[in-house]
């Protein structure tokens, strides 16, 4: 009974995460649909799509307030000639109210789960604009934001362990 306690205590000792979204907007968007510029036809199209994401947290002046920014930089491009048809370039911010996360827990969670709330309308903006720019509604694919995580910490730590350090003599 005692170590029931002892775990009811413990539960209610550790903080309650509180998380709440407080703005949700469109930074920049282009869209550059170089099929009409060109003058491409039907027969002539044959579409290769790759999708790039990036992300940026950055702490606001007012208390436990995080804006958080997704980029996804849609291009593609023809497989007959290797000619992009298309490029779309989509910066989709929140600001977020964060309560109760570790300090070391802030920054995975900032770049983690915030850009899992904000995907369904990134996702919902890239096929308008893609359908009104006149090409089929892109759905873009569920992005793994854990693993996106993961590989720019790699990156990170393999860009330091590169630069040369400077020692004195």
């Amino acid at each position: 009974m005692a170590d029931e306690n002892k775990a009811g205590n413990e539960a209610a000792a550790a903080p309650q995460i509180r998380m709440q979204v407080l703005a949700q907007y469109v930074r920049d968007l282009s869209f550059e649909n170089l099929v009409v510029q060109k003058g491409l036809s039907g027969a002539d199209v044959q579409p290769d799509i790759q999708v790039a994401v990036s992300l940026d947290a950055r702490k606001r002046s007012v208390a436990h307030q995080y804006d958080v920014i997704t980029k996804f930089k849609v291009t593609s491009k023809n497989k007959v000639s290797n000619e992009t048809l298309f490029l779309l370039e989509l910066e989709y911010g929140g600001t977020f109210h964060i309560e109760g996360v570790a300090d070391e827990q802030l920054h995975p969670f900032l770049l983690i789960e915030c850009p899992r709330l904000l995907f369904p309308y990134v996702r919902r903006i890239i096929s308008d604009v893609t359908r009104d720019g006149g090409f089929p509604p892109l759905n873009v694919d569920q992005v793994d934001f854990m693993a996106l995580y993961r590989q720019e910490l790699a990156r990170r730590a393999q860009t330091q362990a590169a630069a040369p350090t400077d020692k004195p003599n």
